[in-house]
């Protein structure tokens, strides 16, 4: 009896036994923190989860090779872009199913997203912009048609069982791949309207060279025209001191609305234009421009133009001018061996290296610059109009020659003043230190 009451007690100090009674405590919490059921459910859920990326791959294979997916999904891309319907029906489903079978693949875990063949989607947004549809349009196609895949592909994997996690964990990657996707069609369409506009341009540049160049005949009309010129129209010839290339094209743009055309030639900024472009537009560059003429005429008028705006050139003008307005420098210049003999008459006694005679020669051109006004040249001096005096007195003591003719004299003054000023600016540009 006490052997059994001592054996009761025993027992239940510790714990129930398998038949019933209390185990002892240790043997308790081994049971409880037994790995092996955790292990069985881990290894579960992780089979129903290759499983189910199995179905779900399976799904989308299917999906890539299902011709009426395809077909819907042209219709939503052409009814979301009028633009993009207006294209045949079989080239749309040509494209459809080269973005469809690469995406899907891609998103069946045949490659990784990466690695994924993003080629159609360059070549795509290639092909529209050389068919014109905008980038606008284009991108409401491939999102109505991103849109639609995704819902077909949702109904699909519920419908086969995969498991929500599994089908929130595709969407994740649709649209993870669906943003690289569409950056490769957004960069394929601005590398091509690129190559266009560039081949565009340099067809344009083409004919411009033809006609200065007095070549105008090798060219069809039909050239002409695609160039943006009427071969019956009225034209003035263009010439800019800009010869680097992103400044040409940044000048360019500014002429746009000037119905030019415009491009390097002969290695500057030239353009034909039947209206001459704003002077704000034109800036710090120095551009010459000729009278309108027929375009048959612009290769004559071109080499008088160059002229000019190399006169203009070593005069450091800015601006837009006239031709008409550069003729008398563009005469003198034209004649460099006949300004040395000048220069040789007029200044010979004149030392290049003294910095004096330097002051003097500038102080004289200023004084003919002003319309031989003493003030005006002292004021654009920064000196005192007797210091101009002087120094137009000294120039004459050691030339030996008046910079003003006496009044009443056998040649007219103007010519007087045309052989000072061109000896003058001749002997300054050779006088200026590193010239």
């Amino acid at each position: 009896m006490g052997a059994a009451k001592a054996g009761g007690r025993t027992s239940a100090a510790h714990g129930e036994t398998p038949a019933g009674r209390e185990l002892p405590p240790r043997a308790a919490l081994r049971a409880e923190h037994d790995p092996a059921p955790e292990r069985a459910r881990t290894g579960a859920a992780l089979r129903a989860q290759d499983e189910g990326r199995e179905v779900l791959a399976r799904v989308l294979r299917e999906m890539a090779g299902d011709e009426a997916i395809i077909q819907e999904i042209v219709h939503e891309a052409r009814h979301h872009s009028p633009d993009v319907a207006r294209l045949t029906v079989e080239e749309n489903r040509r494209h459809v199913t080269l973005l469809i079978s690469a995406g899907l693949a891609a998103l069946a875990g045949e490659v990784t997203l990466e690695e994924g063949d993003f080629e159609p989607a360059s070549r795509l947004g290639a092909l529209r912009a050389a068919q014109g549809i905008s980038i606008t349009a284009l991108l409401r196609a491939v999102h109505a048609g991103r849109g639609r895949i995704t819902e077909i592909a949702i109904e699909r994997a519920r419908a086969a069982g995969v498991p929500a996690d599994l089908i929130l964990e595709a969407l994740v990657a649709v649209n993870r791949y669906a943003g690289m996707l569409e950056r490769h069609v957004i960069s394929g369409y601005h590398a091509a309207e690129l190559e266009l506009a560039w081949t565009a341009r340099d067809s344009r540049q083409q004919v411009l060279r033809h006609i200065l160049h007095g070549r105008t005949a090798e060219l069809e009309s039909e050239e002409i025209v695609r160039a943006g010129l009427q071969s019956e129209g009225l034209y003035h010839c263009v010439l800019s001191d800009v010869t680097e290339l992103s400044q040409a094209r940044s000048l360019e743009q500014r002429f746009v609305g000037d119905s030019g055309v415009y491009g390097l030639v002969d290695g500057r900024l030239s353009g034909l234009t039947p209206r001459l472009p704003a002077p704000e537009a034109v800036g710090a560059a120095l551009m010459v421009a000729s009278p309108a003429v027929p375009l048959g005429r612009a290769s004559e008028l071109h080499p008088l133009v160059l002229s000019a705006l190399q006169a203009g050139i070593r005069l450091g003008l800015r601006g837009l001018y006239p031709l008409t307005e550069l003729a008398g420098e563009t005469a003198l210049f034209a004649q460099p061996a006949l300004a040395e003999l000048l220069v040789g008459s007029l200044l010979g006694r004149l030392r290049p290296g003294d910095e004096f005679h330097r002051q003097l020669a500038t102080t004289a051109l200023a004084y003919l610059d002003h319309g031989h006004r003493v003030d005006q040249a002292a004021v654009a001096l920064h000196v005192h109009p007797n210091t101009v005096r002087y120094r137009l007195s000294r120039l004459s003591e050691i030339t030996g020659a008046p910079l003003d003719l006496p009044a009443g004299g056998v040649r007219p003054a103007v010519l007087q003043t045309m052989r000072w000023w061109w000896a003058l600016h001749t002997w300054l540009e050779e006088a200026a230190p590193g010239s």
